[in-house]
């Protein structure tokens, strides 16, 4: 019995745990380009890059806030300085669609036009981005670090593996699930959340029944703008931030969003979950585990891995070939908020 406990004990540890993490920070990636999708109708390749605005931001105005000795105790002082990083991704949502979308969007343009131009946008802030911060990975977490060290869980179980839980890891899920909440209660709740609705499933029908497209797509960019920053600033406070990461993340969250279904907000997080764990459970190294389920003698003693942690971002790759092939439609049928 002590040797299952230590096995869920290690799979708690390195997978369950940093999967929840994780997959919060894809689902809400994945809503981002998943609202851009349904309302604009294009595949927004510059999200990750806005998500890395956001962070910037955000870590810029905790710098300043860290500097003058304000700080939220125990947690995070980034928390204090995300409204900031969710302002200025929303106006740069708002300036980026006024500046270069709305053109295309007059002259009712292909998607695949709306994608290169996406392309384009992505690589003018990946360079402004790099400009401004800088190319190295910069720390900006401060607090608590741990909700649940690995040695006081030992100390408290008598168990040989620790388990330990990071205050950015808490921190992570339950803003997910707060933001995830209120926004499913906006699209369904709100007259303007269900005009987005209406406008996503039929455009024609929605323009009849007196909706006002620009004001949709000026909602969209603030949702799109708020969920990027708020998934950029999570995941470097639980990784690191380092601004060619983000460039790398877009395939995990593309991946998410189509795994799911393409314009489903509830796939999008499903999608994100799955892209995370599929991660988490392939570049795991399972040597201890079955160390404690096999008998003595029979374990493994090379690190019985299926795949080196080198080439995670491929799972993605995977899954999403996998996907498009079996079911193109994803796990949820898309194609509507």
């Amino acid at each position: 019995m002590t040797d299952v406990l230590n096995t869920l004990a290690l799979v708690s540890n390195f997978i369950i745990v940093p999967g929840l993490a994780y997959g919060s920070q894809l689902a809400l990636g994945a809503l981002g380009i998943t609202i851009v999708y349904a309302v604009l109708r294009f595949s927004n390749f510059a999200h990750g890059e806005m998500m890395s605005f956001g962070a910037m931001i955000t870590i810029l105005v905790t710098w300043v806030l860290q500097a003058r000795g304000i700080n939220l105790g125990p947690l995070p002082t980034a928390l204090l300085a995300l409204p900031l990083g969710i302002v200025a991704t929303i106006g740069l949502c708002l300036a980026t669609d006024r500046l270069v979308y709305r053109y295309y969007r007059q002259k009712r343009a292909s998607p695949v036009t709306y994608l290169i131009v996406s392309v384009g946008v992505m690589f003018l802030m990946g360079g402004l981005i790099r400009f401004v911060i800088g190319p190295n990975d910069q720390i900006f977490a401060d607090g608590a670090r741990f909700i649940m060290k690995a040695r006081e869980f030992k100390q408290m179980t008598g168990l040989n593996e620790g388990l330990a839980i990071k205050s950015s890891q808490g921190v992570t899920v339950l803003t997910a699930v707060v933001i995830v909440a209120v926004l499913f209660w906006f699209l369904n709740r709100t007259r303007t959340g269900k005009s987005m609705r209406a406008y996503s499933d039929n455009e024609d029908l929605a323009l009849l029944s007196g909706i006002n497209p620009e004001q949709v797509v000026f909602i969209a960019w603030i949702i799109a703008g708020t969920l990027a920053a708020v998934a950029g600033t999570l995941y470097g406070l639980d990784k690191s931030y380092k601004p060619f990461t983000f460039l790398q993340l877009l395939l995990p969250i593309f991946a998410s969003a189509i795994v799911g279904g393409v314009g489903n907000p509830l796939g999008a997080i499903a999608g994100g979950f799955v892209i995370a764990f599929s991660e988490l459970i392939v570049t795991f190294a399972y040597k201890k585990v079955l160390g404690y389920l096999l008998p003595t003698g029979l374990a493994p003693e090379g690190l019985a891995q299926l795949l080196s942690t080198d080439y995670k971002f491929s799972v993605s790759f995977m899954i999403l070939v996998i996907v498009l092939l079996v079911k193109p439609t994803g796990l949820f049928s898309g194609k509507t908020l």
